[in-house]
């Protein structure tokens, strides 16, 4: 689809040299595959050798990043990370082996590879601190429109989701896709920024899962489990029930919006504020949608404020332009549409830079990921949907058995 603003030509451009897989993964439409297999050390460090370039470039942006929006140097950064090891180890430490061994890959520190792991409880902590209406505060751009689809009983089994990802302009030169198949859990791909854990993906196992960043008083940085962390542990998830379960598993360090739905017609979004089970806040779908941008949208959110919109004020529109766009037999191409949506540019669904901006603080759509749960299929655009088109990534590896002598393999968590 054309952009029909006569917006600018795309910011984005790719690392077309970038190392392969082990077994020639080549990039999709621009973005490098890695492919990892084996226990969490050995994917990590898979992971961590092949991203390598990539991963340093996300330390060096998040240098910078850091410091303008926390006025923290990099010493600064990696001891408030050291604060969430003890959480992340105490909820799921092949984690912390994974973050191991993806470190050693990329010849980095393991409190390098935390630190870019807990960037959202970092900044957005700094943003909650200040008090609304303040003088010249650090702003954070837009983060994510998502969507869900879900059949009704006893009707045709099509599960759809898909999201826009805005987020700093860095990260177009750090986005990968993973795609692991670990010994502990269902293979898994996910469209992610390079050293992080998670990010949107679906997994051998049915279930798909798109996110949207949400802040409220209570952001204040307080080590707990690390929202990419948790990110990670749903796509490890059999069902919606389990994952819901899993974000219930513990005290969550930040806020965030969780969409996640199952091949089988199951889907829950689930809205969570730092604490534990009881700061979580579901919605349901309505006629088979469920849509989210980046404020709550509970009513029962007390003893938390939501500052959300103070932070992130597009959301409000963007959220209308999807409730006036989602038809009701929604299909991917009325979805592929609404996502190069354009009302209220530049901070429209399909975010383009605001030149007005500090250049730290400039966001845009860094990818746009749609999924056809039921066919097992994700399609990803590397930047605007506008301008960029979608490429199908290739699942056929998706839950098939183990290559010989592969250490992973596609079966559920035991």
């Amino acid at each position: 689809m054309g952009c029909e603003r006569g917006c600018a030509p795309s910011y984005l451009a790719h690392d077309h040299a970038f190392v392969t897989g082990p077994d020639g993964a080549r990039p999709v439409g621009g973005i490098p595959r890695v492919r990892v297999a084996g226990t969490p050390y050995e994917r990590g460090r898979q992971y961590g050798t092949q991203a390598r370039t990539r991963i340093h470039r996300s330390v060096q942006a998040y240098q910078r990043v850091f410091a303008h929006y926390a006025g923290w140097d990099w010493p600064a950064v990696r001891r408030a990370a050291a604060g969430f090891e003890a959480p992340v180890a105490a909820f799921r430490p092949a984690y912390l082996d994974e973050m191991r061994g993806l470190a050693d890959g990329a010849g980095l520190d393991l409190a390098d590879v935390l630190a870019i792991n807990v960037r959202t409880e970092v900044m957005y902590a700094a943003k909650a601190r200040q008090a609304p209406l303040a003088s010249r505060v650090p702003q954070p751009p837009a983060e994510c429109s998502a969507f869900a689809v879900v059949p009704v009983p006893g009707g045709p089994a099509t599960t759809l989701l898909g999201q826009n990802w805005d987020w700093l302009l860095h990260s177009a030169e750090t986005l990968i896709v993973l795609e692991a198949r670990p010994d502990d859990g269902p293979d898994f791909v996910t469209v992610v920024e390079a050293g992080l854990l998670a990010k949107a993906g679906l997994n051998a196992a049915g279930l798909g899962l798109v996110t949207n960043a949400l802040v409220t008083d209570a952001d204040i940085g307080a080590p707990g489990i690390p929202y990419h962390v948790l990110l990670r542990a749903i796509l490890d998830c059999a069902t919606v029930t389990e994952a819901l379960t899993v974000l219930q598993a513990g005290t969550r360090s930040s806020s965030a919006n969780y969409l996640i739905a199952h091949a089988s017609g199951a889907a829950l979004d689930v809205e969570a504020a730092p604490g534990d089970f009881t700061r979580l806040y579901p919605q349901f779908p309505a006629h088979g949608l469920l849509l989210h941008t980046n404020h709550f949208l509970s009513p029962r959110l007390p003893p938390v404020q939501d500052v959300s919109l103070w932070a992130i004020p597009s959301s409000a529109v963007r959220l209308q332009r999807l409730l006036a766009g989602a038809p009701t037999a929604a299909t991917l191409d009325n979805f592929r549409a609404l996502l190069a949506d354009h009302a209220d540019y530049p901070h429209s669904i399909c975010s383009h830079p605001d030149p007005d901006d500090h250049p730290l603080e400039q966001g845009a759509t860094i990818a746009s990921v749609l999924m056809d749960l039921n066919a097992g299929r994700l399609w990803v655009a590397a930047g605007h949907p506008c301008q960029v088109p979608y490429h199908e990534l290739d699942l056929g590896w998706l839950g098939s058995p183990a290559p010989a002598g592969a250490a992973g393999h596609s079966g559920p968590r035991p």
